[in-house]
């Protein structure tokens, strides 16, 4: 009988843990379309064609609650979304941290450059709008952003037009950055189309967008990722350091890209610990 009540406990407790809710981004159409008609379409994990916005939301039990929410920009090169290992596992993980994880579903830009922001700024408008009843502190609303993603984190960053929509901090995980010489030139084409101008390239090139009111950052990336140059981070990193805002960046020697929440990332254990650590510091 003890054992069965513990096992029912255990269970319980995990699925409390993993409760989630689906939100329906825009009650109406959004402002700006992204002229895709194709049916959404989700290949192991991978979401192509998104044209109607989500959040889906991982609170953390009312007990270990820090206040804290991130919102959460899977990557995959402005074209689709990696949104379990760098979505869902990565707010499942906030979650245990006691931090609110929510995951954007955020449509694609199909060379409609306004498109992804437009989502992110609807998107912390509602938590913003939720953070009494979810008891998350007003100034503890981050972002985090994989790959294209953190071009979208970074691009929140620093293209804010209000202080409601800015994040207060950032986390990126090899961040496409610049619209530049070392861009990732799918994120680049996919965005901002073939031939972008060269006031769309320095627009969009956000370690140019740095100033002094830019939120603090963590950028985690590996040396051998060939996808996305380590130089994005470092150009980023710099910017914010010129501007004195408060920046670690973290190079894992080894891993190249797209790792997010994979365990078979050999410095899985040790990349959670440092963000973690980091996390620390938002709660003083």
């Amino acid at each position: 009988m003890k054992n069965l009540f513990l096992i029912l406990f255990f269970l319980l407790s995990s699925i409390g843990m993993n409760a989630q809710t689906v939100v329906k981004l825009w009650e109406t159409t959004p402002p700006t379309s992204n002229g895709l008609s194709e049916t959404e379409l989700n290949e192991d994990g991978r979401i192509s064609n998104v044209s109607v916005p989500e959040l889906t939301v991982y609170l953390p039990d009312s007990t270990v609650n820090r206040g804290i929410a991130v919102i959460i920009c899977p990557g995959g090169g402005y074209t689709r979304l990696a949104i379990d290992h760098e979505g869902y596992d990565f707010a499942k993980w906030l979650q245990s941290q006691g931090i609110a994880g929510i995951v954007l579903k955020y449509r694609m830009p199909n060379k409609v450059k306004q498109v992804p922001l437009e989502d992110f700024n609807q998107a912390i408008t509602y938590v913003r709008s939720k953070a009494p009843q979810w008891k998350i502190s007003n100034d503890k609303i981050g972002i985090a952003g994989f790959s294209a993603g953190g071009h979208l984190a970074s691009t929140a960053s620093t293209h804010f037009s209000s202080k409601e929509l800015r994040p207060d901090f950032s986390i990126l995980f090899y961040p496409v950055i610049t619209m530049g010489d070392f861009t990732h030139e799918g994120s680049r084409n996919n965005l901002l189309g073939d031939t972008p101008t060269a006031s769309e390239t320095m627009y969009y090139s956000n370690e140019r967008q740095v100033n002094e009111f830019t939120p603090p950052a963590i950028l985690l990336l590996s040396d051998d990722d060939k996808a996305v140059p380590p130089k994005n981070s470092v150009a980023y990193y710099t910017a914010l350091k010129e501007n004195k805002i408060p920046a670690t960046m973290y190079i894992f020697p080894s891993g190249g890209h797209g790792w997010g929440m994979r365990n078979d990332f050999e410095y899985h254990n040790e990349m959670l610990s440092l963000l973690s650590l980091w996390l620390r510091t938002l709660s003083l």
